[in-house]
């Protein structure tokens, strides 16, 4: 029987807010080229920095982390792990100067997983079902250099 999940995390990258950012900027980029009438090479590269969340749009990659009492488990993309919780040694969670939180999974080899920004739940749920499952946690801010 399988164990029961004590979170289960899943993301879509296509989203609203992507959505209507790349919208905006093109409609931006759109009028500056029909009202000023901007050249379009100089209007190329705004436009090539929309092209990574394009694709993010069109191919709508999901990505997932499961925490089960036995394991830890994620996928996205083509990157997956699973590790049992009974090789987890902490896991760290670092507050970046962007505020985002990084999750690095320190095994009791010492080896260093870190699981993909785009996997990692919202970090104060996250550390609780992590305290729950009997995960020892490490918090670590604004660390410029690891």
């Amino acid at each position: 029987m399988p164990d029961t999940p004590l979170l289960s995390f899943r993301q879509s990258a296509r989203t609203r807010g992507t959505a209507l950012l790349v919208a905006g900027i093109w409609a931006l980029l759109v009028l500056a080229w029909l009202y000023w009438e901007a050249a379009p090479l100089v209007l190329a590269l705004p436009a090539a920095f929309t092209l990574p969340a394009l694709w993010d749009l069109w191919h709508d990659p999901q990505s997932a982390l499961t925490l089960t009492g036995q394991e830890i488990t994620w996928e996205s993309g083509r990157r997956s792990a699973r590790i049992d919780l009974e090789e987890i040694d902490y896991i760290r969670l670092d507050t970046r100067l962007d505020l985002s939180v990084r999750a690095t999974v320190v095994l009791k080899t010492g080896t260093k997983i870190r699981v993909p920004p785009q996997c990692t739940p919202p970090h104060r749920h996250f550390e609780k079902m992590l305290e729950t499952a009997g995960i020892p946690t490490q918090r670590h801010h604004f660390a410029l250099m690891q």
